[in-house]
């Protein structure tokens, strides 16, 4: 009866942490070292607040196991930001970073912060992929 439990107990666990699984697509480039930026297509969402898609990205070295980080903003593997991108007037909000030696902190403020305008390359691919996929986002 106890193994009956036990594999029961491992079961759940291994569908709860497949369930809460990030999906992170690539957008950037692969870096001469070997790094590319994605987002967390899980975490992508429409805010119904502002209008503006929030998204996180993160950096990771291609081929390394984990490839991508965060398994949480803050974790050690985990570099990256939160963006909140305005699809239609091409600008943007850096809502917060995170690294290993910094947690996620979103403010409850963020979005009285002033956008600037989408100029880099990287993050006009962001903005493309992200911004292609609105109508499928949900909502919060």
């Amino acid at each position: 009866m106890r193994l009956a439990l036990a594999i029961a107990a491992l079961s759940t666990l291994a569908c709860a942490s497949s369930a809460m699984a990030e999906t992170w697509k690539p957008y950037s480039a692969v870096t001469p070292k070997n790094l590319q930026w994605s987002y967390d297509a899980d975490y992508s969402y429409l805010d119904k607040q502002s209008g503006r898609v929030v998204v996180m990205q993160a950096i990771g070295k291609v081929g390394a196991t984990p490839r991508m980080g965060p398994s949480a903003p803050g974790a050690a593997d985990g570099v990256g930001s939160v963006l909140a991108l305005d699809c239609k007037a091409g600008d943007m909000i850096l809502v917060a970073g995170y690294a290993p030696s910094k947690p996620l902190d979103i403010p409850a403020n963020w979005r009285s912060t002033a956008p600037k305008k989408i100029s880099d390359d990287d993050d006009k691919t962001l903005q493309a992929a992200v911004c292609s996929n609105v109508a499928s986002l949900p909502v919060k």
